[in-house]
C-alpha cells in the first residue's frame, strides 16, 4: 500500500447557494451534486479518515459552470492540502484573461468538460481554433490541461496534441471506454494508442475501475495493458468523491484492492508521485 495518497479528482459543493449560485453547463445540474453536496470542510474530514494526504479539487462544471469560486476558496482556506483544477470557457474571447485570473486564485490547471453525466454525446468544440489562445496561455504558464471526453473525440484531441506538444494533457477516467467484452479490449485501443505521445497522462479513477469490473473485464487484465503502454509515471489516481457513491474511505480501500497486484513502485507513482509531477503545488 502506498505510504502517502494524493487524490486528483474529488469535488466540493457548497450548500450556500446565495454565495455560490448554481449555473451548470448546459443548464442541467448533475444528480450527485444535488443529492450529495460536500463542503471542503467535509472533504478534509473524509480525507483524514481515508488517509488521503492532499488533493487537486476538480471544480464541478455540472453545478457551477465556469464559476470556480468555491473550488478556489477551498484552496485559499487550505493551501497546505488543496490545489484547484478549474473550468474555463476556452471559446470565449476573454479565455486567456480568465485562465490568468483563476490561476492567480489557486488554479493550477484548467479542465475542459466535453462529455459526461449531463452531456452524453462528445462535444464538437474541443479543437475549435477559437480555443487555441487559451491553450497557448496554458502552455506559457506550464499548466496541465485536464480533458473529460469520450473516445469519439480522439480526432479532435490529435489536433491539440500536434499543435501543443509541450502541454501535459490529462485524460479523465481514461475516456470511460466500454470494457464489457474483456480482453483484448479492442474498444480501448484508440486510447492505448495515445501512449506514443509523451504529453498524454491518464487519470485512473473510481469510474474506470468500476467499468473494469463489468462483463468479462477485470481490473488486472485491463489496467495491466494500460500500465504496460503508458507506464505508471503517466497515470494518476482520482477518487471522483462524492460523485461516485460511497465514502472516500470506502472508495480508497476498493481502488487499492483493485490495483493490489501492481508492483509497489507503480502504485507509488499512481497514488502519489504522478500527481505531484502534474500539480507541484501539492508537493
Amino acid at each position: 500500500m502506498p505510504t502517502r495518497i494524493v487524490d486528483i479528482h474529488p469535488h466540493v459543493i457548497s450548500t450556500d447557494e446565495k454565495t455560490y449560485p448554481r449555473d451548470p453547463l448546459g443548464g442541467r445540474q448533475s444528480v450527485w451534486s444535488q443529492e450529495r453536496p460536500t463542503s471542503y470542510a467535509q472533504l478534509l474530514a473524509a480525507m483524514d479518515e481515508a488517509g488521503v494526504a492532499k488533493a487537486a479539487i476538480v471544480h464541478s462544471s455540472t453545478c457551477y459552470g465556469f464559476d470556480n469560486a468555491y473550488c478556489m476558496d477551498a484552496v485559499a482556506a487550505h493551501p497546505d492540502r488543496f490545489t484547484g483544477v478549474g473550468s474555463v470557457d476556452m471559446l470565449a474571447a476573454d479565455a486567456v484573461d480568465r485562465i490568468r485570473y483563476w490561476a492567480a486564485r489557486g488554479m493550477t490547471g484548467p479542465r475542459l468538460f466535453t462529455a459526461g453525466s449531463t452531456m452524453q454525446g462528445q462535444g464538437d468544440w474541443l479543437a475549435d481554433p477559437r480555443s487555441f489562445a487559451g491553450w497557448e496561455c496554458a502552455a506559457g504558464l506550464n499548466l496541465p490541461v485536464c480533458v473529460q471526453m469520450r473516445i469519439e473525440g480522439i480526432q479532435q484531441l490529435n489536433v491539440l496534441i500536434e499543435r501543443f506538444p509541450t502541454v501535459r494533457i490529462v485524460i479523465d477516467h481514461l475516456m470511460n471506454p466500454n470494457l464489457e467484452e474483456g480482453p483484448p479490449y479492442a474498444g480501448a485501443e484508440p486510447l492505448l494508442g495515445l501512449a506514443k505521445h509523451d504529453n498524454i497522462y491518464l487519470k485512473l479513477s473510481s469510474v474506470i475501475i468500476r467499468q473494469a469490473r463489468a462483463g468479462k473485464a477485470t481490473p488486472e487484465s485491463f489496467f495491466s495493458r494500460v500500465v504496460d503502454r503508458f507506464g505508471a509515471r503517466r497515470i494518476a489516481w482520482g477518487s471522483n468523491f462524492p460523485a461516485s457513491p460511497g465514502s472516500l474511505k470506502e472508495i480508497v480501500k476498493d481502488n487499492l484492492q483493485a490495483l493490489e497486484w501492481l508492483p509497489e513502485e507503480d502504485k507509488a507513482w499512481i497514488f502519489n508521485r504522478t500527481a505531484l509531477q502534474l500539480y507541484p503545488a501539492l508537493a
